[in-house]
């Protein structure tokens, strides 16, 4: 039987793919990655995307929240909270179970589970542990959900100073010198361990720089001058991971690269270059996000040594088996050379960061970028890759 002269079915709308912003967490960060997340919100283009804003409260609770980024901003010096924008204190966000599905609930105390839709991918902006670190991309491979930025393994390297040392290292990257304090040595034999650093220090002298070995935003870091100061500083890191790096100091200029991938692979930024802030010790925290210290974009940089940095950062991308973005940082010795200090996996992403800045430089607006983001996440798959 001839179908040519049968009514047709209306073809139906073609649904936007769906993007859950995660953000918030249990780390330290959770101020500046709420601060990231009211940008991607504001950023993200509505025509082309449907929008979840979903954030994780500091003890770990998924809720819904208020898509509004302009409550997600630093003020008063002060960073904003999941718990000041959830829709409810009761209620959480369930990701689906199935790898089949990818169907989202919201369930309260005493009510029926309300499914809120499918979620096509993931725009996690979380910073530090329990997001950045490869858990978070743990739960989402095994829901089967598309993510941005890189898997388990890239997370988890990026986020431990020390095994993102050794990984460089075995590729070729030059490292500046580091000793590392486990938790069970500075529990078993605090002598010991303090003495394993004042070695260090003889060997390479001070100041040495204290930090969390698996933190960011320079958060819990210490600029050391002298032995008097260096317990209080192991204690300062320790308030944020058990497991403290020590680094010697290197003398140079700090310069910075992003890389981004792109469909033919990942490709660097124009570097920039982080000068010496006034009002502060080092580049803290504070002067990263409270006083914004203006980077220099593009670096004033040789066209050798731009090309240096950018195949270096490229390398480092490579190294570690990411995915996305990666902003990698190094120090230019005074001899000349680079030495790579480390790479974020999902570096600062306001519209002041460093990341988006070098790309806007390179002729990537903030808008595209996130756009990039999500089409490369929605073009890779989950699971073994």
């Amino acid at each position: 039987m001839s179908t040519e002269n049968l009514p047709q079915s209306p073809e139906q709308p073609r649904r936007k793919p769906r993007v859950a912003v995660v953000f918030g967490g249990r780390s330290s960060e959770h101020g500046i990655s709420t601060v990231t997340a009211g940008a991607v919100l504001k950023a993200i283009d509505r025509t082309k995307y449907d929008v979840l804003p979903i954030g994780i409260t500091r003890e770990g609770r998924w809720v819904l929240t208020a898509d509004e980024p302009e409550r997600m901003a630093i003020t008063e010096r002060r960073t904003p909270d999941v718990d000041d924008l959830a829709e409810s204190h009761e209620g959480g966000v369930l990701l689906p179970a199935d790898p089949g599905s990818r169907e989202v609930v919201y369930s309260e105390p005493g009510s029926v589970p309300k499914a809120l839709g499918e979620v096509d991918v993931v725009f996690p902006v979380l910073h530090g542990p329990y997001g950045e670190d490869g858990t978070l991309q743990g739960l989402l491979e095994l829901s089967g959900v598309p993510y941005v930025g890189s898997g388990v393994l890239a997370s988890a390297v990026g986020q431990d100073k020390e095994y993102m040392k050794r990984v460089f290292t075995s590729f070729g990257l030059k490292v500046g010198p580091y000793v590392v304090i486990r938790p069970r040595e500075w529990e078993r034999d605090t002598s010991a361990a303090r003495k394993k650093i004042i070695d260090f220090a003889g060997d390479h002298g001070w100041p040495l720089f204290v930090k969390p070995a698996r933190a960011g935003s320079s958060i819990g870091i210490t600029k050391v001058d002298d032995l008097s100061g260096l317990d209080e500083a192991i204690e300062e890191a320790r308030r944020h991971d058990p497991k403290v790096l020590v680094e010697a100091a290197l003398r140079g200029r700090e310069i910075e690269c992003g890389v981004l991938e792109f469909e033919d692979g990942p490709r660097a930024s124009v570097p920039a270059e982080i000068p010496p802030p006034q009002a502060h010790a080092y580049y803290d925290f504070e002067a990263k996000y409270i006083d914004s210290t203006p980077g220099v974009v593009p670096a004033p940089l040789t066209e050798e040594q731009t090309a240096e940095v950018q195949r270096l950062a490229v390398e480092a991308f490579e190294a570690a088996s990411c995915e996305g973005l990666v902003r990698a940082d190094f120090f230019l010795t005074e001899d000349g050379e680079f030495v790579i200090n480390e790479i974020n996996t999902m570096p600062g992403f306001t519209p002041i960061s460093m990341y988006p800045q070098m790309w806007q430089a390179s002729g990537i607006s903030y808008p595209e970028l996130v756009d990039r983001l999500v089409q490369a996440a929605l073009r890779r798959p989950t699971g073994l890759r």
